[in-house]
């Protein structure tokens, strides 16, 4: 017998060969026990012991000696049983703390143009008002070619605002249902983050790889917030 098997099972190494050699022996005194495993007579009382709390080992009583006899094989699917219940019943706590866990920050990554549509359309299942875009570049546009007028269609339709800071070009572009300011030239850049809810979207603008980096957390995205607070006063609207 495959003394792996027992102590996935859960028994210790010194349990899993005693209940073997049981299983070889039959009713056995401590000593004979301790000739086949080994193991010192101590520790099969011991080991044994254990053996006898898991329900694995039985004992009977002859000339006042104590001869032990291993239980049926079937007591394991018991065990396992009686863990897999065990679990169950703490599930739904330790779900509860993962939660929490989960709720407190999460970081996600999205690669080429499906995981930018994914990115934008996580914006508008969240249940926010308003989108705050800092750094917006004409190249979305580009990128994602007619994608923006399915996007914008649906934005407006659930009544959710954006404002949008754009580095200043001499294309403008129209988005409806938005507020738009501008920064100078100087501060171009493929990098733009977008804000909405407890989430932050850094997203690169890249022809070649475009890639999102989405952190969900409350602070991260307050903090964010402020900092587009401060560069929407310094912006211009033209």
């Amino acid at each position: 017998m495959n003394l792996e098997i027992l102590e996935e099972s859960g028994l210790t190494h010194n349990e899993s060969v005693t209940y073997r050699a049981l299983l070889e022996l039959g009713p056995s005194l401590a000593g004979q026990i301790s000739r086949k495993t080994g193991l010192h007579r101590r520790t099969v009382y011991d080991v044994v012991e254990m053996l006898i709390k898991k329900g694995l080992v039985g004992y009977i009583k002859k000339n006042n000696q104590k001869y032990f006899e291993a239980s049926s094989p079937e007591r394991f699917r018991d065990i396992l049983k009686e863990k897999e219940n065990a679990i169950d019943e703490f599930i739904p706590e330790m779900m509860a703390l993962y939660g929490k866990t989960k709720e407190k920050q999460e970081t996600n990554f999205y690669k080429g143009r499906q995981g930018l549509k994914t990115v934008l359309e996580d914006q508008l299942e969240s249940g926010t008002k308003e989108i705050l875009i800092l750094g917006a570049s004409p190249i979305a546009y580009d990128i994602l070619q007619f994608y923006f007028k399915w996007f914008d269609k649906k934005r407006k339709e659930r009544k959710i605002k954006t404002r949008i800071i754009f580095n200043k070009s001499e294309n403008k572009i129209k988005v409806p249902f938005s507020e738009i300011k501008y920064l100078p030239q100087k501060y171009s850049s493929p990098l733009a983050v977008n804000v909405y809810r407890d989430k932050v979207a850094i997203i690169l603008w890249s022809k070649d790889n475009p890639l999102a980096i989405v952190i969900k957390n409350k602070e991260v995205s307050e903090g964010y917030k402020k900092y587009f607070e401060l560069t929407w006063k310094l912006a211009k609207s033209k």
